[in-house]
């Protein structure tokens, strides 16, 4: 059995791709840095920074517009833990959070260990996306 060499922004490429995203020099590096190591919650600040570390010149208004075009492809779910302060998870499947409010860290908590048992009526003309629980704890 040969090995097959995979080059080094294949994976980034086939996931802009897929989506529909044009696969811009600027995309192509942040999704490497996002989706290469697996799930994770990052703020726009801090993917800006790990850019920086990485050589990428990029501005943190590209990383965010990025990061809001991932989202809207469905690369990525915003998470909104207070008014002005989102993370972004690059696992999309349905699941809730711990907050760690000391540290600012977020953690998936399984669906299953959650249930929503009471939502009301969307109001009239819109349908409910999804529920999202944050469970906000010290430390």
């Amino acid at each position: 059995m040969t090995m097959m060499t995979v080059r080094p922004y294949s994976q980034a490429l086939d996931r802009l791709r897929a989506v529909g995203l044009r696969p811009t020099r600027q995309r192509l590096a942040l999704a490497r840095l996002l989706f290469d190591g697996g799930d994770r919650h990052i703020s726009a600040e801090q993917l800006h920074s790990e850019a920086m570390a990485s050589n990428i010149r990029v501005s943190l208004a590209t990383v965010y517009n990025t990061l809001h075009q991932f989202t809207d492809a469905g690369l990525l779910r915003e998470i909104v833990v207070e008014s002005g302060r989102s993370y972004f998870d690059t696992n999309t499947s349905d699941h809730h959070h711990f907050f760690y409010e000391k540290t600012s860290q977020l953690c998936d908590i399984p669906p299953e260990l959650i249930t929503v048992t009471k939502v009301p009526s969307a109001p009239a003309g819109h349908t409910i996306r999804r529920v999202d629980v944050i469970v906000r704890v010290d430390g």
